[in-house]
């Protein structure tokens, strides 16, 4: 591997890296292997097809795409170590040329630290909440428990406040059919607040296949916009009506749900209770802390390609969230009607305050000679290979020196975040 470095400001500098065939086959190997785990190869195990059959299959441009960010990202790595340069943030990347059996060429955009300097922590003070649970908190759950032990009768009367009714039902305004408005098999336990206002109560007095036209005025600050303030029509034909008996909440209850008693039951739901405030009081002081470093700390002018760097995360992990929801990326620009490029412009204020999040915990760390130690490191590997022990790519992963640097930052910025508490917070 070779590469070139060419200075374009004082802030900001651009790498031409070159990654010979040789140098890239381990990740190449790699990827078929992962290829050939996605992808049924006839005759063998999934990831076990040799490499040549892989690419026989899927073709060798196809495992090179595969491959590529991990290319990129050992390449890069290694021209900054070279370098000795200190970084910061994802650089931007342009491949330059690209071929099975032939050298690898990419540009690779990324900044350089800017000068910040940070805000005075004395004079930043948070205000620690105590942290406390109610019983009402505690008898919310219960009720919610309940619904789980329900026993459900099928009636033949009237429907109550206290059953539950199934209906289709059918929405329209001026006679139109409102998009999304039509739902068969829809449950409503009436004795509940209904998503739509009014809707229980129409369904009152009705029984199994009592049909029922009326009229519904939506709230004007109603969720769904398009219905906010409208008068929306319905027609609505009961399904069947069912009356719900509920379990009394006693000891037999509590051993229902694995619990020996209904005493121990509510002491472990106020111990959950309280774990969760705490959880969410621990992030809101943090989240209070970086908006008031930030706030107060002046910096040199954040290069653009640090910000749209950020922004080009965000995108990837937006993009990560929605494939493991089942979501393509087009689907939902097409739901949200933005583009790609509205959508990284939307990020932008965002982005911005997470490149100064990440230059201040820098800043502190180097200033308070903060670092992960090596036992610190290995003891979040073996966290990380317990919790992901099933799965075999974890290990090979954490042997790449992008993902152990990775690791080591977010030690330290842990260390940071505990500093800081220590310092600010009544």
């Amino acid at each position: 591997m070779s590469h070139e470095l060419k200075k374009i400001s004082q802030s900001e500098v651009e790498f031409t890296i070159t990654v010979s065939p040789a140098d890239y086959q381990k990740e190449m190997d790699s990827a078929a292997e992962r290829l050939s785990e996605r992808a049924a190869i006839k005759g063998f195990r999934p990831g076990k097809a040799p490499y040549d059959i892989v690419k026989s299959q899927v073709g060798e441009i196809k495992i090179m795409e595969e491959a590529l960010e991990q290319i990129i990202q050992a390449g890069f790595y290694k021209a900054v170590q070279a370098e000795k340069l200190e970084t910061v943030g994802m650089p931007l990347v342009t491949i330059e040329k690209m071929a099975p059996g032939n050298d690898i060429v990419y540009k690779a955009k990324v900044a350089l630290f800017p000068k910040i300097k940070l805000a005075d922590l004395s004079k930043i003070k948070i205000e620690s909440k105590k942290i406390e649970v109610t019983q009402k908190q505690i008898e919310d759950i219960i009720e919610s428990l309940k619904k789980m032990q329900i026993k459900e009768t099928v009636k033949n009367e009237t429907a109550t406040k206290n059953d539950k009714a199934v209906i289709n039902m059918d929405m329209f305004i001026d006679k139109v059919a409102v998009e999304g408005g039509q739902a068969k098999d829809h449950q409503i336990y009436l004795s509940e607040e209904h998503y739509i206002p009014g809707l229980a109560e129409q369904i009152i007095g009705l029984k199994k296949d009592d049909e029922k036209e009326f009229m519904l005025p939506f709230p004007k600050e109603h969720y769904q916009k398009h219905l906010a303030g409208k008068n929306v029509d319905f027609k609505v034909k009961i399904k069947d009506v069912f009356s719900l008996e509920y379990p009394e909440v006693n000891d037999e209850f509590a051993k229902k749900l694995g619990i020996e008693s209904l005493s121990k039951l509510q002491e472990l739901l106020k111990t959950n209770l309280s774990k969760e405030a705490e959880m969410k009081e621990e992030q809101r002081t943090e989240m209070d802390i970086l908006e008031q470093l930030l706030t107060k700390s002046e910096y040199e002018e954040i290069p653009e390609i640090l910000v749209k760097s950020e922004k080009q995360k965000m995108f990837h992990e937006l993009k990560h969230d929605l494939e493991h929801r089942g979501i393509s990326m087009e689907d939902y620009l097409k739901n949200i009607k933005k583009t790609e490029e509205q959508i990284s412009d939307d990020f932008a204020e965002q982005a911005i305050k997470r490149v100064k999040a990440l230059l201040a915990t820098r800043q502190i760390a180097l200033n308070n000679n903060i670092i992960a130690t090596q036992e610190d490191i290995d003891k979040e590997i073996d966290l990380i290979k317990k919790t992901y022990a099933d799965d075999p790519k974890v290990e090979e992963n954490l042997k790449r020196a992008d993902v152990l640097s990775t690791i080591a930052t977010m030690i330290q910025n842990r260390k940071v975040m505990e500093l800081l508490k220590s310092k600010v917070i009544k």
